[in-house]
């Protein structure tokens, strides 16, 4: 260590017990970094938005039983079709 490093006012494990709780940082790119003034925000945001995609997961789980019972299911046709085409072209070789 280089003699200018002064270490007599130290605190051995000042951070210690934050350290262990766990930290998250994220770096955020400059254009938004001035949208968010503080962790605050930032924070408020994401809740908003964890919020309205919960919201819209509830909403499209309600409207999935109605939709998929008026969707068309595809012919076996169509579907025997697309096998035999691959099969003949794995024999072709």
């Amino acid at each position: 260590m280089l003699p200018e490093y002064d270490f007599s006012d130290a605190v051995r494990g000042k951070y210690f017990e934050r350290y262990c709780e766990g930290t998250n940082v994220v770096l955020l790119d400059p254009d938004v970094a001035r949208v968010f003034p503080d962790s605050a925000a930032v924070n408020r945001a994401l809740r908003e938005l964890v919020t309205l995609a919960d919201a819209s997961v509830r909403q499209r789980r309600r409207g999935s039983t109605n939709a998929r019972s008026k969707k068309a299911l595809p012919s076996r046709r169509r579907d025997t079709r697309r096998k035999a085409s691959k099969s003949s072209r794995s024999t072709r070789g």
